[in-house]
């Protein structure tokens, strides 16, 4: 800083100022410091940084699973507010593995991040009860923290499903079966308690064999699928637990002789063009809502953790509006 205080003509308390972005300094003397700074190669020592001020700058991200499209656009939203506060995002994929997820995060502690958003793949989250007393910011979404409170933010699962189910039955359709994800996964759990409450309203029953939990890879997927339109009584419409279970299911249907109507959870790509019927949840809002919170916290907000929920919007394309077979 001596050298670049120096070569610009100003003093040290001038170059910290346009370090750290502190207002009291003119444009041309600022200027003269960065001209300075990028001749001389000046780099800001963050290891004094965080000595000085206790803060790294940086946060951390715990997704299920980096390569699903829902996890996109909600990380780049937290990188987004992050960016814009300064701070850096880093982050990693739990693999829907409780251990690997309190490694991960417990890891992302240890280099001392200022806050945590964590999408959980555990229900017991008290490993990290003495990080946030330690003043580690932490906000949970997708899914609700377990056996701890905390912040956070989720989407109305349970409400989407209700309506894109409803939407079958408005076009007729009584047998109708979900394919879901674990029913161990809050989102999956409260996704099938709106299908329940769905059928429930519009006073039909729910036989067992409509249902069918797992996970989504796609053989598991497909064979659900298979086993609920070939049945003694096939289904005539379908609800999709997420976007996993959706593309699966369009491949599935696409082979099938003939149409059965289909509403899914999450939009997919393409889904426009291929005229399928979502239930869209905006993954952007959850991962800048939680963001925005978490800096919220760290810029000392109190109270106690509350818990968001945003709406979701059905989106009816084609595939929904199937209208049940006569007869």
């Amino acid at each position: 800083m001596k050298d670049v205080a120096a070569r610009a003509g100003v003093g040290l308390k001038t170059v910290s100022r346009v370090v750290n972005g502190e207002p009291g300094v003119t444009p041309e003397t600022e200027r003269r410091v960065h001209e300075a700074i990028e001749a001389l190669g000046f780099r800001r020592n963050d290891s004094a940084r965080v000595l000085r001020k206790g803060r790294t700058a940086t946060v951390g991200l715990v997704l299920e699973d980096l390569a699903d499209p829902f996890y996109g656009p909600l990380s780049r939203a937290v990188e987004e507010v992050a960016r814009a506060h300064g701070a850096l995002l880093i982050n990693g994929s739990s693999a829907e593995d409780p251990d690997r997820e309190q490694e991960l995060a417990l890891a992302l502690c240890a280099r001392r991040v200022d806050g945590l958003i964590v999408i959980p793949a555990g229900d017991d989250h008290r490993y990290l009860e003495p990080e946030i007393r330690a003043g580690v910011a932490t906000v949970f979404v997708d899914r609700p923290a377990g056996r701890i409170d905390a912040d956070a933010v989720l989407s109305d699962s349970f409400g989407g499903a209700r309506e894109g189910v409803s939407h079958l039955i408005a076009h007729g359709h009584r047998r109708i079966g979900f394919v879901g994800d674990r029913p161990r996964i809050h989102t999956g759990a409260e996704r099938l308690r709106g299908y329940r409450a769905a059928m429930a309203e519009a006073g039909l029953p729910v036989r067992e064999e409509w249902v069918s939990l797992g996970s989504t890879s796609p053989e598991r997927v497909n064979a659900a699928v298979r086993g609920l339109l070939t049945a003694p009584e096939p289904v005539t419409a379908l609800f999709a637990g997420n976007n996993r279970v959706t593309v699966t299911a369009v491949r599935t249907l696409a082979a099938h002789p003939s149409p059965v109507a289909l509403v899914g959870f999450d939009d997919i790509e393409l889904a426009d063009l291929l005229g399928i019927t979502v239930v869209a949840q905006d993954a952007a809002a959850l991962g800048r809502t939680a963001a925005e919170r978490l800096f919220r916290r760290l810029d000392g907000a109190g109270g106690a953790p509350e818990r968001v929920v945003l709406g979701t919007k059905l989106l009816a394309r084609g595939s929904g509006e199937i209208p049940a077979p006569t007869g």
